[in-house]
C-alpha cells in the first residue's frame, strides 16, 4: 500500500514539473523571428537558380553513371535489368523535378 502511494505521489510530481516546464517555455521565446525568417527567405531566393543548375549537373552525372551500369548489365546478360532501369530512371526524374519544387517554395 505504501509503495503504491509513493508511486502515485511521484507521478503527480512528475506531471506538475512537466506542466511547469511547458508553461515557462513560451516565456523564453524571443520576438523578431519573423524578420529573421524573412531575411533567410530572401537570401535563399537569391541562390535558387544556382541551386537548380547544380541539381541538374548532379542529375546528369547520376544519369550517366546509371546509363553505364545499365549498359554493362545488359551486355553481360543480366536478367533483372528492368529493376535497374526503373531505379535509375526514377532517380533522374526526381532530380529533374526537384528544382521546380524548390523554385515553387521560394
Amino acid at each position: 500500500m505504501n509503495q503504491e502511494f509513493k508511486k502515485h505521489k511521484m507521478m503527480k510530481r512528475a506531471i506538475t514539473v512537466f506542466a511547469i516546464v511547458l508553461s515557462l517555455t513560451p516565456a523564453f521565446a524571443q520576438s523578431g523571428g519573423s524578420a529573421a525568417l524573412g531575411a533567410a527567405a530572401s537570401t535563399i531566393s537569391g541562390y535558387i537558380t544556382d541551386l537548380g543548375l547544380l541539381i541538374y549537373a548532379i542529375g546528369a552525372i547520376v544519369g550517366t553513371v546509371g546509363g553505364i551500369r545499365i549498359y554493362n548489365k545488359w551486355t553481360n546478360g543480366d536478367q533483372d535489368i528492368n529493376k535497374e532501369i526503373v531505379g535509375w530512371g526514377g532517380a533522374c526524374i526526381f532530380l529533374l523535378l526537384v528544382p521546380t519544387f524548390i523554385a515553387a517554395i521560394f
